[in-house]
């Protein structure tokens, strides 16, 4: 097909991307807060613990089908970039697909996620029984909160990152005034927090698909005979599968990592709870220029030009770069306040704030492995990123034993050494990613 006329990749393109990410990412945390302070209103504690307990099951298990945002970013961006217009639409079609079936699997297997859910978190028969009210009308918003995956990196990859903000914006806002309505007003406690994300999931869907609606305008997205063409789904589902396993092998670092604090007691354990959020708040700001990296390397590898390959790579690293060290600096200086603004606790204070160095250094230390993530997304070098998240992820588990006996700081000095490992390892391949795309 005609590959058209090639856009320059500038800062102004890297920013177009990035910028509307950070805003959006930015509300996220906030609806959290509103969920658990309107049931905090309640007066009673068992509300508390069901949303929330209810709200990491599912978010655990929602957080499987993340493959499909990252996966389609790539796939799309690419096929954007060799001018075929057919494919990219055609891969909406099967990330909706994949989306809406995984979420009717998931609302069919609904009892075992639950069982299984408070097998690994147990909770008194109070929260529990609350919990489960939340999940179980929770539960029949699957199907729009997976596809929702799928239609965000389809957006992304054409770089309508405006419309991902947008999306956002209405969804948690949504929710957050049905919380309101819902829980303080007509008194429905657990289930108004849960039907308020269920109809803000359902709405951001249907403006999602609207958001895309240039591509039902075109013959692409229903020929089915391309969209269920055998070979590509192959190729997507091995993508995805990559995914899949690399951020299985993260999940397991950070999952052991709150264990492992776990066993120091608790105060070091509420120590690194409230330091791991800078580690959050880092990469949500970060999130921008690792999409905007997705979304040009793809297009460039798309069209298999090398140097502009290599172009993006440089501009969106080097802003990532530039936040990392203004976030550095940030925690040198601010650290300390924000630590005390977060805790009462005096002992818990003062085991983080002994903590902080490391988090001065987590950024500048993780740059390259959170850039290096975008960058391979776009290419789809996806079993390469597999492979080198298990190297790391063994690396960490190495050097948690090796530096045991330096307590919590040994423990997080285990953490900076996966993510080091994670990036130096695809750092090693990224030449022949770019000998790649000739």
């Amino acid at each position: 097909m005609n590959k058209g006329p090639k856009r320059e990749i500038t800062h102004k393109r890297v920013l177009s991307i990035a910028f509307p990410i950070v805003l959006a990412n930015a509300t996220v945390p906030i609806l959290g807060l509103v969920d658990t302070g309107v049931v905090g209103q309640l007066g009673d504690p068992v509300p508390i613990g069901a949303v929330g307990i209810g709200a990491i099951i599912l978010t655990a298990i929602y957080w499987v089908f993340g493959f499909l945002r990252m996966g389609t970013t790539g796939m799309t961006s690419q096929a954007l970039g060799a001018g075929d217009q057919g494919e990219a639409d055609a891969l909406l079609s099967r990330a909706l697909i994949v989306g809406l079936s995984g979420g009717v699997i998931l609302i069919l297997g609904q009892s075992l996620i639950f069982t299984g859910g408070f097998w690994i978190s147990p909770a008194s028969p109070a929260v529990e029984e609350g919990a489960r009210t939340y999940m179980a009308i929770r539960i029949w918003s699957a199907p729009a909160a997976i596809a929702l995956f799928g239609i965000t990196g389809w957006l992304i990859a054409t770089e309508r990152t405006r419309a991902v903000l947008i999306l956002q914006v209405w969804m948690n806002g949504l929710n957050i005034i049905l919380d309101l309505v819902f829980v303080l007003s007509f008194g429905w406690g657990v289930g108004g927090v849960a039907s308020a994300t269920f109809l803000a999931e359902w709405s951001g869907l249907a403006l999602g698909l609207w958001f895309c609606r240039d591509v039902f305008l075109r013959p692409y997205w229903n020929a089915w005979a391309r969209v269920l063409d055998r070979a590509r789904l192959w190729s997507m589902a091995a993508v995805n599968r990559d995914i899949l396993l690399r951020s299985l092998c993260l999940e397991a670092t950070f999952v052991s990592f709150l264990f492992f604090g776990a066993g120091f007691g608790d105060v070091p354990l509420a120590a690194n709870q409230i330091l791991l959020q800078f580690l959050h708040v880092t990469a949500y700001a970060l999130d921008g220029f690792a999409f905007s990296a997705e979304t040009l390397v793809g297009n460039a590898y798309g069209a298999k030009n090398r140097r502009r390959v290599r172009r993006a790579s440089i501009l969106t690293s080097a802003w990532g770069l530039a936040i990392v060290i203004v976030f550095a600096i940030g925690v040198a200086v601010f650290g300390p306040t924000v630590i005390d603004w977060m805790t009462t606790a005096e002992d818990v204070r003062i085991a983080a704030k002994d903590l902080l160095p490391w988090m001065v250094a987590a950024p500048v230390l993780g740059i390259a492995a959170w850039m290096l993530d975008g960058i391979f997304i776009g290419a789809t070098r996806t079993a390469d990123m597999r492979n080198m998240a298990a190297v790391s992820t063994a690396l960490y588990f190495a050097a948690v034993w090796a530096f045991s006996g330096f307590g919590n700081d040994g423990l997080w000095m285990a953490l900076l050494v996966s993510l080091v490992a994670r990036g130096v390892t695809l750092g090693l391949r990224y030449p022949a990613l770019e000998r790649a795309a000739d």
